[in-house]
Order: C-alpha cells, then sequence, then structure tokens
C-alpha cells in the first residue's frame, strides 16, 4: 500500500491479520495503522518501494514478525473498542 494517500487503512488491516507482510506509504493514517507491524515507505519513490519488496521476499524474519505482530497489531482496531470510545466521547459532551 504505497499510496500517496489512505484514508484510514482497512486493506492494510485485513492484510495484518492474516499474517500478511504490509508494505505502507508514510501518509494519512497508515504509519498508525501498521505501526511497526509493517514496512513503511517513501510512496513517492520506486527506489525504497523495490528495497522494501525485496527484503520481504528475502528475509524469513520480516514474514515471521509480520505472522506474529500483524494479527495482535489489528486487534488494536476493534469496532466494539471503536464504538465505546465513541460513546465516552459522545458522554462527555453532554
Amino acid at each position: 500500500m504505497p499510496n500517496l494517500w489512505e484514508g484510514f487503512g482497512l486493506p492494510a488491516l485485513e492484510a495484518m491479520a492474516c499474517g500478511t507482510v504490509v508494505i505502507a506509504g508514510r501518509v494519512g493514517a497508515l504509519p498508525e495503522v501498521v505501526g511497526s507491524a509493517g514496512l513503511l515507505v517513501d510512496p513517492t519513490s520506486h527506489i525504497p518501494i523495490a528495497e522494501a519488496m525485496a527484503r520481504v521476499l528475502s528475509d524469513r524474519g520480516i514474514q515471521h514478525q509480520a505472522r506474529l505482530a500483524g494479527p495482535g497489531r489489528t486487534a488494536r482496531f476493534r469496532w466494539r473498542n471503536t464504538a465505546r470510545q465513541v460513546e465516552a466521547l459522545l458522554e462527555q459532551l453532554v
């Protein structure tokens, strides 16, 4: 996902939930969503994107890390948690 813009990053979350390595641009919400569970790159340059892709293909450690960290990272973004946070915020406003 080396996008130039991404609103939230649901495709990145879906991939991480499956234990897939995510390469994402350092834009929008992607750095917050992906965190250290994936690789963040400059989306305006093909060189860092290509280097990240090569690392993912050649480094089994990165692949292993993604399988372990991805599902845990996505647990932070459950709909139930979001609903509770919105509810708490609304209660503060009343």
